[in-house]
């Protein structure tokens, strides 16, 4: 749903690379350009390894975020509280990455490539910038023809491209989502005991989730911008060698284009990440309350 969103704030972060620093679009500009070139289709670019890349992360990370955060509490007991929340969530997140990662790259080389004839008209052009000598990676029509030129032209390095970087951005992000999370739970509940102690009013654990899970998928996200943008011009640039790790990605960003270099693409990807993570939280809580219900009634069915 959220895909050509990711695909806007994919495109305003690899400027930089793709046609240099100057003149660079906004993001109703960068709408205009890739509807322009490619139309619908240029919005959904990369939606295979990007589907795949989700369902890997999102089954890693909420498979053994409870069992990771009980098992610290219980061996732990002075990292209760949002600390474990925090380690639990990075935890999650990091086993994820071993697929997310050459997902991930594939999905951005796809989304900043557009149509194959867009593709070519800019390379024609000299849109987009590389260093002497070097050639910008061909086009991909697909994520397995992605995945088999990334792996002939690179190797291994090449699909992992940026995972420092990434496990940068992303163990903060899943550490902070889930912080927030449970601190937003702690609050409302404080707030209900102060402020309404005599009322009756129920609110479904759903419903709190998509409350919550989308204000802290949104603050997460806004903080941790600069790591993302990081990451992504790491992985974009391919043979253009532009940047020689993230050190130097940082400084040479910082350096070129200041702060707002570093928060380019926050507003797609707060709007991205406000509904992903609130849907995500939803069907979190919705499965977690009817599951547990199922086994409370599976247990008592066994023992009567």
């Amino acid at each position: 749903m959220m895909h050509p969103v990711d695909t806007l704030k994919t495109r305003l972060q690899s400027q930089a690379i793709m046609s240099g620093a100057k003149a660079q679009k906004n993001i109703f500009q960068m709408v205009r350009t890739v509807w322009a070139s490619d139309g619908l289709r240029g919005f959904y670019r990369g939606i295979s390894p990007g589907v795949t890349g989700s369902l890997a992360t999102g089954a890693t990370y909420f498979g053994v975020i409870e069992s990771t955060k009980t098992w610290l509490e219980n061996n732990n007991p002075n990292l209760s509280g949002h600390w474990s929340h925090f380690i639990a969530g990075g935890i999650g997140d990091t086993l994820g990455s071993f697929i997310y990662v050459p997902c991930e790259v594939m999905k951005q080389r796809m989304q900043v490539q557009g149509s194959s004839k867009s593709w070519a008209l800019n390379a024609t052009k000299g849109n987009v910038s590389q260093s002497p000598g070097t050639q910008m990676y061909g086009y991909y029509n697909g994520m397995f023809h992605a995945g088999s030129s990334i792996w002939r032209d690179h190797g291994v390095k090449g699909l992992y491209a940026g995972y420092g970087s990434t496990l940068a951005r992303d163990v903060p992000f899943a550490g902070l989502m889930v912080t927030f999370y449970e601190g937003l739970k702690e609050l409302t509940v404080y707030g209900k005991r102060k402020y309404l102690p005599d009322s009756d009013l129920q609110v479904s654990n759903s419903f709190e989730g998509l409350v919550l899970g989308g204000l802290s998928g949104g603050f997460s996200a806004y903080l941790t911008t600069p790591l993302d943008v990081i990451k992504t011009r790491l992985q974009v640039q391919g043979s253009t060698t532009r940047y020689d790790g993230w050190l130097d990605a940082i400084k040479k960003t910082w350096g070129a284009e200041g702060v707002n270099g570093l928060f380019k693409g926050s507003v797609p990807r707060i709007i991205w990440y406000i509904p992903a993570s609130a849907f995500t939280f939803m069907a979190v809580e919705f499965l977690r309350e009817h599951f547990n219900e199922k086994t409370d009634t599976d247990a008592e069915t066994a023992l009567n």
